[in-house]
């Protein structure tokens, strides 16, 4: 199998909430598909995102990649290129000029599945096929009433275990957020809270006591500090035997290593860059730490999650994406399930090509809001304004 052409897609529309935590916030949706065709017609779909700025135009965008990313694609295999080690020095360690890394990792595994006839998590070396999913709410700028409707939702098709953001100026607040969950969601459920770096190391002590001594047994508390204060970490993991710190979701694979290295992370967070994840995976597995798979981008990170020994939670934040993709990953009763389809399982809905590209960058009074996800069960909201 050999890379001969790519397809890229781009997309904008609204969301069917406000997300965000401490430090940020979005409305809209800004993503294209990026489809890498092979000689034999296969297919390998990954998504670019981008969470504040609308993307660049279609044209701009295929622009850019025909230039910098397309000459090491063309010919290529993806098996070789999947597993390739690069030495990044000088000139050659920058970023593209799109925020493309994860979407060819994706493309290039989903690729190398279907050549091997395989769901990828079994070309991974998954020998499960399901994971506990916890229910998070990127729910830092809901309301009260907003937040224990989704909250309770969750609750009521089968999640046990919950994440909330945290890191309000008033820490009032964040203890409130904690009870309201609390009284919204079935007894015995389990907590997990994101500052998303808001404190520093001593304050962060200070607050998870204190919300300890208030009654709330935390799973974890995540990004609690700087993502660089490794000493501010190892602390807090020493200093916190009764709830895990997770950290790293801000680190490249180097950092993640060495984060790990020195003992300042009791669970290491992952996303959706596969090659990364799984090289991140294997070692974690050698030293013993714990893997968290967060936000995958329509939970594309399931295949790893599945495939790595260490994992036992992923997350999943009820964002309206499954209109996106022909059949969304399947989440039931508080557990994701990965596909058995060859490669990632996750094909682009030609419908949604049809009614939401937008070859150009759309005001905001123009976008559109796509329909709600359906595992929220919210009304069907405003209908697309057309093709761009």
């Amino acid at each position: 199998m050999r890379i001969n052409s790519y397809r890229i897609t781009r997309f904008q529309f609204r969301r069917d909430r406000v997300i965000g935590d401490s430090q940020v916030r979005a409305e809209d949706v800004n993503v294209a598909a990026l489809e890498l065709i092979a000689d034999t017609g296969a297919v390998g779909l990954g998504f670019i995102q981008t969470l504040f700025t609308p993307l660049p135009s279609q044209a701009e965008m295929e622009r850019i990649f025909e230039t910098e990313v397309w000459p090491t694609l063309e010919g290529a295999s993806p098996l070789g290129l999947v597993h390739r080690v690069t030495r990044p020095r000088g000139g050659n360690q920058r970023a593209f000029g799109l925020p493309v890394h994860e979407a060819l990792q994706v493309a290039l595994w989903d690729l190398v599945g279907k050549e091997a006839g395989m769901p990828l998590w079994e070309v991974l070396g998954g020998s499960r096929d399901r994971v506990k999913a916890y229910a998070s709410g990127l729910d830092f700028h809901l309301s009260d009433e907003a937040f224990v409707e989704l909250f309770g939702h969750a609750d009521a098709i089968g999640y046990d275990t919950f994440k909330i953001k945290v890191g309000h100026p008033d820490f009032e607040r964040d203890l409130h957020r904690l009870d309201l969950l609390k009284k919204t969601v079935r007894p015995g459920a389990r907590f997990m809270i994101d500052a998303n770096e808001a404190w520093g190391a001593k304050e962060a002590l200070n607050k998870i006591e204190a919300i300890e001594r208030a009654g709330f047994a935390l799973v974890w508390v995540e990004d609690p500090i700087l993502r660089t204060d490794f000493a501010g970490l190892k602390m807090l993991c020493a200093s916190t035997p009764n709830t895990m710190i997770n950290s790293g979701e801000y680190l490249d694979a180097s950092g993640k290593r060495a984060l790990m290295s020195v003992g300042a992370t009791d669970i290491v967070n992952v996303h959706g860059q596969i090659t990364d994840v799984m090289r991140i995976g294997w070692f974690a597995a050698d030293i013993g730490v714990p893997v968290s798979v967060g936000n995958t981008f329509l939970e594309v990170g399931i295949h790893a999650a599945v495939a790595l020994p260490e994992v036992e939670w992923i997350e999943y934040s009820f964002q309206n994406f499954d209109h996106l993709v022909e059949e969304p990953i399947e989440i039931r009763d508080g557990y994701a399930y990965a596909p058995r389809r060859p490669g990632h399982g996750l094909v682009l809905s030609e419908a949604a090509r049809a009614e939401w590209a937008r070859p150009e960058i759309v005001s905001e009074d123009q976008l559109g809001q796509a329909p709600a996800n359906p595992r929220v069960g919210r009304p069907e909201p405003v209908r697309s304004l057309g093709t761009a």
